[in-house]
């Protein structure tokens, strides 16, 4: 009878943590825009959210959505650092050039549900 409660709990607890994007140890800035996101509609190309390791910090990186748009840098407090990639030359707003080369510890935070 001990087992099968101990299955069950750990079955309820894998069913729990796949049921949203949030992750409790994200920031809770980086779960209320996955939420946003969430909300609307999947995008071309899907909507991810990464987490690396950059000049000392941890930051958060969102791709562009599209065509000539800027991909967004967050630092861990939710401020903008930079655009390190797109805009009309494809190259970000060039206040963190070195960001693709110097990145570490690459991590997927959450990507749009609709892509999988």
């Amino acid at each position: 009878m001990k087992i099968r409660n101990l299955v069950f709990l750990a079955f309820f607890l894998l069913l729990a943590g796949c049921s949203s994007g949030t992750q409790s140890e994200n920031p809770a800035w980086v779960n209320e825009m996955i939420r946003n996101f969430e909300s609307e509609p999947v995008g071309n190309p899907p909507q991810s959210i990464w987490r690396y390791e950059y000049q000392g910090q941890i930051v958060y990186y969102v791709p562009p959505q599209c065509c000539d748009q800027f991909s967004t840098l967050f630092d861990a407090s939710g401020e903008d650092i930079c655009s390190p990639d797109g805009g009309l030359t494809g190259s970000g707003d060039g206040r963190c050039p070195d960001f693709f080369s110097q990145r570490t510890n690459e991590k997927l935070i959450w990507e749009d549900p609709g892509t999988r």
